[in-house]
């Protein structure tokens, strides 16, 4: 199909550009920008007048739930919570049910996903079987599989020997390993951030020291291996400290940190609010100044969506008790924009952490605005506000720390491989 999307301003976060511009979409990908091919005759024309053009939003880190928590999320539910929150490129860990730690669970995942025809599924395979930190998996053949990195999702690995022999195996092939930074043993059983809030609360605590000890020696065995790794969820401003020197000092490193970390803090739990529980859990609010500021200059490559569909029952219990994760596919959009606005950052530059950088993380072409790309693109109105409503969201889990919130941006299309995934009118 032939698309036409009329009177829209381009957003270019490789080049930092805004500027109103056509584009011409024909056999999937962007034919042109601005003025329209030879011969062109567009089979459905979008207007895009007041609205914004973007690549299609890649997150990092989405949990569709499927194989195993169908009860949660499955894999049409999830993907269509992705298109309408102009997610077009997705990263999922292998914490289903079985791990996907053999290459046919992998196959048999990206066959379904491909079936779909919406968004683009890249899965990362356990680094060990059965995430259980013991036995190293055969990452050749899960590459093999279509993995595009290794990770433990949020099972730390006990054994440092364990740790080091996969970043070995690893640094030989040059596959990508992905590690959220906790201390096996100081994270054990910690239910939120140690401070004064959690021993007034009575909760069990997570120190900071849980993420930076496992920082050290993250960065230590790096410099052993030669490994490259992209570190989740940085949730201290210790941990965004060492980061900050790791990459000075050169070693092949990126990270991510969650949308939600951006702008919530301990406080938010107020009197056990189970839909604050999260994984790592919301620290003070130093923390997120410095995770903040870790994104504006650079040191943290990525915000992602850390979403993680939850059963309703499963909030509905006391805090401690919950099961941890939020929904966030259609909120990565909103809080990027929110965090730009509080920020003073320019669109295209805040637009970047969602588009352009992840996509450099994975090693894929997407996330950019060019003629001969893939036509990955989402039209939304930044000006526009809607209310964070559990039965507006198309995602199975409808719990989320932003409920009833009002939120900037709405999408008002999305469009994969020149293909009109979600409209919304």
């Amino acid at each position: 199909m032939k698309i036409h999307i009329q009177g829209g301003t381009l957003i270019d976060p490789v080049a930092g550009t805004e500027q109103q511009q056509d584009v011409f979409i024909e056999a999937g990908k962007i034919a042109a920008l601005g003025t329209a091919p030879g011969g062109f005759t567009a089979d459905r024309t979008i207007d895009a007048r007041g609205l914004m053009v973007a690549p299609g939003f890649v997150d990092l880190s989405a949990r569709l739930r499927e194989p195993g928590y169908e009860h949660k999320a499955t894999l049409d539910s999830e993907m269509h919570a992705a298109l309408a929150g102009g997610v077009t490129t997705l990263v999922c860990p292998p914490d289903t049910d079985p791990v996907l730690d053999e290459a046919g669970l992998v196959e048999m995942l990206k066959y379904r996903a491909s079936k779909l025809e919406r968004a683009q599924v890249h899965p990362l395979g356990a680094l060990t079987v059965g995430l259980k930190g013991a036995v190293i998996t055969e990452m050749v053949s899960l590459t093999e599989a279509g993995c595009i990195g290794f990770t433990q999702a949020d099972s730390p690995i006990a054994d440092t020997q364990v740790l080091l022999r996969a970043l070995q195996y690893a640094s030989t092939y040059g596959y990508p390993v992905w590690l959220r930074a906790q201390d096996a043993f100081l994270s054990k059983g910690g239910v939120a951030a140690s401070g004064a809030l959690a021993s007034r609360l009575g909760l069990s605590g997570v120190p900071v020291s849980a993420e930076t000890i496992a920082l050290f020696t993250l960065f230590e065995l790096m410099r052993v291996t030669g490994a490259r790794v992209h570190v989740q969820h940085l949730s201290s401003a210790a941990g965004v400290e060492l980061v900050r020197a790791a990459k000075a000092e050169g070693l092949p490193l990126t990270c991510d940190v969650t949308a939600n970390h951006l702008h919530l803090t301990d406080t938010d739990i107020g009197y056990f609010d189970a839909q604050f529980r999260l994984d790592p859990p919301l620290r003070q609010q130093r923390d997120r100044e410095a995770l903040r500021a870790g994104v504006l200059d650079g040191t943290i490559d990525v915000i992602c969506s850390q979403h993680t569909p939850v059963d309703d029952d499963e909030k509905l219990l006391p805090f401690a008790e919950a099961t941890p994760g939020a929904t966030g596919l259609e909120l990565l959009l909103s809080l990027t924009v929110k965090w730009a606005q509080e920020a003073n950052l320019p669109l295209a530059k805040a637009l970047a952490s969602i588009t352009s950088a992840p996509a450099t993380v994975i090693g894929k072409d997407v996330g950019r605005l060019s003629v001969g790309a893939s036509a990955d693109l989402c039209v939304f109105d930044a000006h526009a506000h809607w209310q964070v409503d559990p039965r507006a969201l198309k995602s199975q889990g409808h719990n989320t720390p932003f409920l009833g919130y009002e939120l900037p941006a709405v999408v008002r299309a999305t469009l994969v491989a020149g293909r009109i995934g979600f409209e919304r009118h």
